[in-house]
């Protein structure tokens, strides 16, 4: 076996110091807070569902990107964001609209 860690101190702790100094490092960590993880909640919608939620937000965001590059005042017209709004509302999602296929059978 090899041998373990050299000792900090001039000897090696005993059980009950190394046993003591890792509640107080824990101790440390935690300092009275409560630690709550969620799981987030599985996805239950099948796949063209998923398909048509997300082109649906796809297009409600292309039209809001619509609005805010109509709302630019002239003096930010030739500026960064409208070079980038306009790329956006130029995009044709059209061909997104489109139903998937089900795979195995499943037609219903």
């Amino acid at each position: 076996m090899p041998p373990g860690p050299k000792p900090l101190g001039e000897r090696a702790m005993t059980v009950a110091e190394r046993q003591a100094r890792y509640r107080a490092a824990h101790a440390a960590d935690t300092a009275g807070t409560v630690k709550v993880r969620y799981r987030r909640p599985a996805d239950r919608r099948s796949r063209p569902q998923r398909w048509r939620d997300a082109v649906a937000e796809l297009l409600e965001l292309q039209a809001d990107y619509q609005q805010w590059l109509d709302a630019l005042p002239e003096s930010l017209a030739d500026t960064p964001t409208a070079d980038a709004l306009r790329a956006v509302c130029d995009l044709d999602l059209s061909g997104l609209e489109v139903d998937p296929p089900r795979g195995f059978g499943r037609d219903g």
